[in-house]
């Protein structure tokens, strides 16, 4: 029996891939913090459940292929109030950010065609590529200039007759960067030149830290044809297990072939859709006290990372994810040996190693990314927790 070659290109999660180890980990006794995973540990707002509570529902019926249309207006209401110009006609619902993302590399680009992408990127752009067998292209960032983008001049070097789009999160994961909108509107000259698409996730857009805000592609007026926008109520409003995103385009083509897709899944559930009409129905200040303790959570992770010898954590302007570089030859190598070997007063720390956030081979081979989703004792905890593990970690350079 054969499998698949789409199925074997697939590689498995690096930020699942150590879960194993950490549950052994926990069997043994071991209390693991876990930097791993944008997991928040804020409260769901309780408007989701009681929506779903309240609902009168006697039959769960399949709901309509683009999203319910109370959730399609409250999303297209949500866009106006940001200032984005999404009607419910703009918008499918789907199952998550990533289904939306998975339905726009599928939309735009054929087998064997690129999509250019600034890594490291959210790994998961790669699995939602390769079964498709489009090519992920990387445009490479660096931590020093605090993964900035490149000059136009070298962006364009790196199109070729086969790249269809450019795909990036604004605010990054896992970077955390927040591009400006001197690089936003440079992407966008750059799609507009060379007949390309912008597929921009915004999943974390609300999350800006010391008063930045993200420019958002639906700013770009003259392109707008060009711009998919990806969204997801799973960190905006602490719903990951809800799994409900959208997709929005002011392309008129695309909501019309893209909703094939949603009519062969028939649909996305009908619960959720009902508690995340509530959600995008919040106030925008639900956000406020939010991105505030984000902040202070960044400010205890990463200053205490930076203070720690060889370790280079510089902080991030948005999401909740910080990339540091470890003064270790193999950072995965370390933090499977965080969870098999080493523990301080029966605890220990899991982190996310970066080499497979990149495609270009021997990138981020030292690098971790570290999400601040956890209490501000328990970050700083941690963070000595790490301090100890490299003091005493046999394979450090």
């Amino acid at each position: 029996m054969k499998i698949s070659n789409r199925m074997m290109a697939m590689q498995a999660s690096p930020i699942r891939r150590l879960v194993p180890f950490a549950d052994a980990a926990r069997k043994r006794g071991i209390k693991v913090y876990g930097l791993n995973v944008g997991q928040p540990d804020i409260e769901t707002p309780p408007e989701f459940m009681d929506a779903i509570r309240n609902a009168e529902i006697k039959v769960l019926a399949y709901a309509n292929s683009k999203g319910d249309p109370q959730l399609v207006k409250a999303t297209s209401d949500y866009y106006k109030r940001i200032g984005l110009p999404y009607e419910p006609e703009d918008i499918i619902i789907t199952n998550g950010g990533s289904e939306a993302l998975m339905w726009a590399f599928i939309a735009v680009a054929d087998v064997d065609e690129d999509i250019l992408v600034p890594e490291p990127f959210y790994t998961n752009y790669r699995s939602f590529a390769a079964p498709y067998a489009v090519n992920i292209k990387p445009l490479t960032t660096y931590a020093e200039n605090g993964f900035a983008l490149p000059s136009e001049a070298e962006i364009v070097s790196k199109l070729t007759d086969k790249t269809r789009a450019i795909a990036l999160s604004n605010p990054g994961n896992p970077t955390g960067v927040v591009y400006t909108r001197e690089e936003v509107e440079m992407l966008a000259k750059i799609a507009k030149e060379h007949d390309l698409f912008i597929i921009a996730d915004e999943v974390y857009r609300e999350f800006t830290y010391e008063g930045l805000k993200a420019t958002s592609f639906g700013e770009m007026t003259d392109i707008l044809d060009r711009v998919i926008i990806v969204d997801s109520v799973s960190k905006r409003f602490s719903a990951c297990g809800a799994r409900i995103g959208s997709l929005a385009t002011k392309n008129k083509e695309l909501p019309e072939q893209i909703l094939k897709l949603g009519q062969s899944r028939l649909c996305a559930p009908t619960l959720e859709m009902i508690g995340s009409t509530a959600l995008y129905q919040l106030d925008p200040s639900y956000f406020d006290p939010i991105r505030e303790r984000y902040q202070n959570r960044r400010d205890v992770l990463c200053d205490g990372l930076a203070a720690i010898d060889g370790v280079l954590c510089k902080k991030p302007m948005g999401a909740f994810y910080a990339i540091a570089k470890l003064p270790v030859k193999n950072a995965e190598d370390f933090a499977k040996w965080m969870l098999t070997d080493f523990n301080d007063n029966n605890e220990t720390v899991m982190v996310a190693p970066v080499e497979n956030f990149y495609q270009t081979p021997g990138m981020g081979v030292d690098e971790v990314r570290v999400a601040y989703v956890l209490k501000t004792d328990d970050l700083k905890r941690a963070v000595e927790i790490l301090d100890k593990a490299l003091k005493v970690y046999p394979d450090r350079v």
